[in-house]
């Protein structure tokens, strides 16, 4: 009887898989919490690119093709309103108006990261990168981190579920066959491209600075490396210098002390007296290499001795050092993730996640009222008997119970309880 035990075996090890998977419960759409944090689905089946929860994605999409786009901020499930046609909800039963809230970047065509490519797990050799801010997915070889490695060959036939190697070299990480990056994940702790470091004065003022690494390269020598903290005395003396207050222009100018009349003393009196009232900037000084690659990409210009696309990586605990003069955190306040880590939303976990097919079994039959219930062991008992009574033979004789021997007893059964109903 090893092929029946391989069978039960074989169920037994594809829950476990399933609860590991899916640990969580998937009966309520998130539509009526708002817009929320959360993982979301795209559906690629449906007529119209919109994003959906991960509960409609069991629940509603279950038999169409999805990409996963992971966390998104701010967003609303798309699922139960009007702007997926012909597919009503079945977790919320009213139709919605469309969500006018919801940001739908590229990665709602199917398209990631500055070279706008879609994405193939079959085919795709790199690990990608979420940005903190816009939340697109971008390659290393695109963040200049490597080279961009030719893609593998498309492999459409799935793992057996079986071949316990080849489910764990399908979950391994896409990169781990190709040299190591010019930066490891274990190096930063968040990402922000280019595009949106450009937006936020703060980031960009920090950018090269230490704790927020750049990847740049001399034009002469062409290779990438990395920027962070000041650079030497020989391509920025001033760099060494230490960091004076912006709202004190004066003092930054001033290198020798200057006689000076009474009332000029008194100006400077009250000067100081208005600067203590205020937190002065803690911001380091700002790294001259970073901000001149700023500056030309802006003017379009490609006068300098240092070239880079402008992207950071800012390293573990980076929350904590900001500055926070009236200066440096505006900017900072109107993007709150730089301020504090997000929540993201996460279905309750699923009281059934892990248990046994009889363990199920006997839970489903504990909610069932007493009659039924008896009536529910009855018949497994009945089922239970006639199929020790089928499979004696095999016993006695000494043969293999295979699985279509088991497939042919379902369908007896099945056939026989057709004829009495």
């Amino acid at each position: 009887m090893s092929s029946l035990n391989d069978l039960l075996a074989s169920q037994d090890a594809l829950l476990r898989e399933a609860a590991l998977a899916l640990p969580h419960e998937f009966s309520r759409c998130t539509f009526g919490m708002g817009p929320i944090k959360q993982a979301v689905y795209l559906c690629l089946t449906c007529a119209t690119l919109h994003g959906i929860c991960s509960s409609c994605s069991i629940a509603c999409h279950t038999d169409h093709e999805q990409v996963e786009l992971f966390p998104k901020r701010h967003f609303r499930c798309d699922c139960p309103t009007s702007a997926i046609p012909h597919h009503p909800c079945t977790l919320h039963q009213t139709t919605e108006e469309e969500n006018g809230t919801n940001q739908y970047g590229q990665n709602f065509r199917g398209l990631f990261c500055r070279c706008a490519r879609p994405y193939d797990p079959k085919t795709e050799q790199e690990t990608m990168i979420q940005c903190l801010a816009c939340e697109d997915w971008f390659h290393e070889s695109c963040l200049n981190l490597r080279e961009r490695p030719p893609p593998r060959e498309s492999s459409p036939d799935l793992p057996d579920p079986g071949d316990t190697a080849a489910h764990e070299d399908d979950c391994s990480d896409a990169s781990s066959d190709l040299p190591p990056p010019l930066i490891s994940a274990d190096d930063y702790d968040s990402f922000v491209c280019a595009t949106c470091v450009s937006k936020v004065p703060t980031l960009r003022r920090y950018a090269g600075t230490k704790g927020v690494i750049m990847i740049v390269r001399d034009v002469a020598r062409g290779s990438w490396k990395r920027l962070e903290g000041e650079p030497s005395a020989e391509s920025q003396g001033s760099l060494d210098e230490p960091s004076l207050d912006v709202a004190d222009p004066e003092a930054a100018t001033t290198k020798r002390p200057r006689s000076r009349s009474s009332s000029q003393n008194d100006e400077r009196e009250a000067k100081r007296t208005r600067l203590s009232e205020s937190p002065l900037c803690l911001a380091p000084a700002v790294n001259h290499i970073a901000q001149a690659i700023f500056d030309n990409k802006t003017s379009g210009s490609k006068d300098s001795t240092h070239e880079g696309v402008g992207d950071i990586f800012l390293t573990e605990g980076f929350r904590e050092r900001w500055c926070r003069c009236e200066r440096c955190l505006p900017s900072l306040q109107a993007n709150p993730y730089l301020l504090e880590e997000e929540d993201t939303y996460e279905p309750p976990e699923d009281p059934d996640s892990g248990f046994s097919l009889e363990e199920l079994g006997a839970r489903a039959l504990e909610r069932l009222p007493r009659d039924r219930a008896i009536d529910g062991i009855h018949a497994f008992n009945g089922m239970r008997d006639h199929l020790l009574e089928c499979l004696r033979p095999f016993a006695q004789q000494g043969k293999i119970v295979e699985a279509a021997d088991v497939t042919q007893f379902f369908e007896a059964l099945k056939e026989k309880r057709h004829h009495v109903n």
